[in-house]
């Protein structure tokens, strides 16, 4: 692809993100709150006003009322920027690493699904079920436009999955959450057996190392929320999965 068509994708899809995660910030704001996310209008949360247009260009708005409300002037979330933010960049990077393919709209959907998931399970320690069937869909095309495999993401359903399950089910549910078995087992469909296994192994890591460190820092409790690096362990996977599986086989083949 031409340089400057490249770079005119690059923006296009930029934009696209930050609109996307401006829609993710109504998820994580409202499905907590059991809210209506289709027909209830944004408003502040201070004094009720009703959001113009030009109140929610996703970004612009935020940087051009210096992060206040245009009626009252209370003081607006950083969370809203920056999941924009956050969304676009990852989009952006799929792209770059994918290019105009199947692989770079799922991946895109995906991330987008486990970034709000994932600052809902941090603030409430639940995974909303309608993530988990969102991904599941996204699975389910990913099959579909790559039949000739579809044995290596039946794998993925059930590699991680079941040994989590097994977990939930002797544990009752202390020792993991149903939303993190399901979560493994739709990501599984859609990344496959072996990038889904590396991922949860890198999230497994991160939550370890993390929360042990937040429990000495900030005396966090025990209690952790695996969504969040579950879902940035699949994301590494996604980016750097292939390299990383070839050289750990490298040790076996030489």
């Amino acid at each position: 692809m031409p340089l400057t068509y490249n770079i005119l994708f690059t923006i296009i899809i930029f934009l696209y993100g930050i609109v996307v995660g401006s829609f993710l910030n109504v998820l994580i704001y409202r499905i907590p709150k059991h809210e209506n996310i289709a027909t209830k209008r944004s408003h502040c949360m201070e004094c009720g006003y009703q959001l113009k247009w030009y109140d929610l260009i996703p970004l612009f708005s935020y940087l051009f009322l210096r992060g206040r409300c245009r009626k009252c002037g209370a003081r607006i979330s950083v969370q809203y920027p920056v999941i924009e933010a956050v969304n676009g960049i990852l989009w952006v990077l799929t792209f770059l690493k994918y290019g105009l393919s199947i692989e770079t709209l799922l991946y895109c959907l995906l991330f987008s699904a486990l970034l709000a998931l994932s600052v809902i399970d941090f603030r409430t320690y639940e995974i909303p079920v309608g993530f988990n069937i969102f991904i599941l869909v996204l699975g389910v095309v990913r099959v579909a436009t790559d039949y000739r495999n579809w044995l290596q993401y039946l794998i993925g359903l059930v590699s991680v999955s079941l040994f989590l399950f097994a977990i939930f089910a002797i544990s009752k549910g202390r020792g993991i959450g149903g939303g993190d078995v399901k979560l493994m087992a739709v990501t599984g469909l859609l990344l496959g057996w072996k990038l889904n296994l590396l991922g949860f192994v890198i999230g497994c890591i991160l939550g370890s190392v993390i929360h042990i460190i937040r429990m000495r820092v900030s005396k966090e409790g025990r209690t952790l929320a695996m969504g969040p690096y579950l879902s940035l362990g699949v994301a590494i996977s996604v980016f750097f999965g292939d390299f990383i599986v070839n050289w750990y086989m490298s040790f076996f083949t030489a």
